[in-house]
């Protein structure tokens, strides 16, 4: 059993979605939550600067004692895989969205035509076609950036009757629907706040994958065999870091995790 916290982070408040996931999974664990939000979004910088902002951010969470690192961002989970100086074998235990959704979608597939949405610097890195292949080397991936979604989510344009956000949505999954994937990943955590606009597009018969539940999954399944979940009665304790506005912040924070999440905000730095 480990009573330490579980570390979460992201450039914004997408990983939110996986702190909701893995409350509900695991109610008596303690979660450290950082949202880069001074430095949103990462999906269209460089991989040096990428690369640098994910150094941060992971040693803010060790600075938490924290036993697990779940990086709740496609775009910095596609950077450690392909940068050596994040080692697997480093403490604590760490993972990206990218592998446990790529499984998700293999496992679900049926025709084996799979689809890809999220940041440009996710895109480019081909980090979800790499694991699935290796998975299933006869799968097509189609991949599609869609830069707009991160801003859209982070400033409330969620509501599945959001005309803007629902356009830009139509041209983005265009290909998509050409192409007739029956499984899409959303492989940006921000991208599970518009899952109602883009179901409705691509039609209930195209099963959806969240990268971001998916990592909560993989969360349980590996403490679980690890013996390293908390050993308590009571509910665990959220604590969130922001590095911007405290304020608005806590306006997505309570659209996003909604009622029953009780959490604590603060503003850090970590430059």
């Amino acid at each position: 059993m480990n009573n330490a916290p579980i570390g979460v982070f992201d450039s914004g408040v997408g990983g939110l979605t996986c702190v909701k996931e893995l409350a509900k999974l695991l109610p008596h664990e303690d979660i450290v939550y950082l949202g880069d939000t001074a430095r949103v979004p990462y999906g269209t910088r460089s991989k040096e600067t990428i690369a640098g902002y994910t150094e941060q951010d992971m040693a803010f969470l060790r600075g938490h004692n924290v036993k697990m690192i779940l990086v709740a961002c496609g775009t910095a989970s596609s950077i450690i895989m392909s940068n050596s100086s994040f080692s697997e074998n480093s403490e604590p235990v760490f993972s990206g969205v990218v592998k446990p959704a790529a499984h998700a979608a293999c496992a679900a597939t049926k025709s084996g035509r799979i689809g890809v949405i999220a940041t440009s610097a996710t895109i480019k890195s081909g980090s979800y076609g790499k694991v699935i292949r290796s998975i299933n080397p006869s799968a097509k991936v189609i991949g599609k950036a869609c830069p707009m979604f991160v801003p859209l989510v982070e400033n409330g344009y969620v509501a599945p009757d959001c005309a803007p956000t629902r356009y830009f949505a139509e041209e983005y999954l265009e290909c998509m629907k050409r192409e007739k994937v029956d499984t899409l990943i959303l492989g940006c955590t921000h991208y599970p706040h518009l899952s109602e606009i883009i179901s409705d597009i691509m039609g209930s018969e195209v099963k959806l994958i969240s990268s971001s539940a998916e990592l909560a999954r993989f969360a349980v399944k590996t403490l679980t065999f690890n013996d390293e979940l908390a050993e308590r009665e009571e509910n665990g304790r959220i604590k969130l870091y922001c590095t911007d506005s405290v304020e608005l912040f806590s306006e997505n924070v309570e659209r996003f995790l909604g009622e029953g999440f009780e959490s604590t905000i603060e503003k850090c730095s970590l430059t």
